[in-house]
This record gives structure tokens, sequence and C-alpha cells, in this order.
């Protein structure tokens, strides 16, 4: 080969590599960017079903400090505000 020829294929070379580069590079980006935010949407998910358990937790302490409150008034006589 000349070394015109050399010259030539090395350049095709590096431009072959630098777009595989490219294309992986921008692959993964993009896959690492879909994982993100399926696991955003898991966390919203998993925040929301934590709210509800939460307020239903409270609702159950609610009621729960209701009974006691009707047992001291009716056990003590005690009128607690």
């Amino acid at each position: 080969m000349t070394e015109p020829q050399v010259w030539t294929m090395i350049g095709v070379f590096t431009a072959l590599m630098f777009g595989m580069l490219t294309i992986v590079s921008t692959l993964f980006i993009r896959v690492v960017r879909s994982e993100i935010s399926g696991i955003r949407g898991e966390i919203g998910g998993l925040r929301a079903e934590m709210n509800a358990r939460f307020e239903t937790m409270n609702l159950k302490i609610d009621g729960l400090d209701r009974d006691v409150q009707l047992l001291m008034r009716r056990e003590f006589g005690i009128d607690r505000e």
C-alpha cells in the first residue's frame, strides 16, 4: 500500500471509531434516562401509597383519641378540652 492509501485507511478507521463511540454513548444515555424516569415514576407511586397509609393511620389515631376522651368523660367526669 502506498502512503496516501495508508492515511486514507487511518482516516476511515478513525471516522468509524468516532461514529461508533457516538452511537454507543447516545444509546447508553437514552437507556440511563429512561431507567431514571422509571424510577421516578415508582418513587411517585410509593409516595402516594405512603401518604394514603399515613392518612389512614391519622384517621385511626383520631378515632382512638375520640374514644379515650369519651372514656375519660364517662369514668372520671372530666371535660378535657
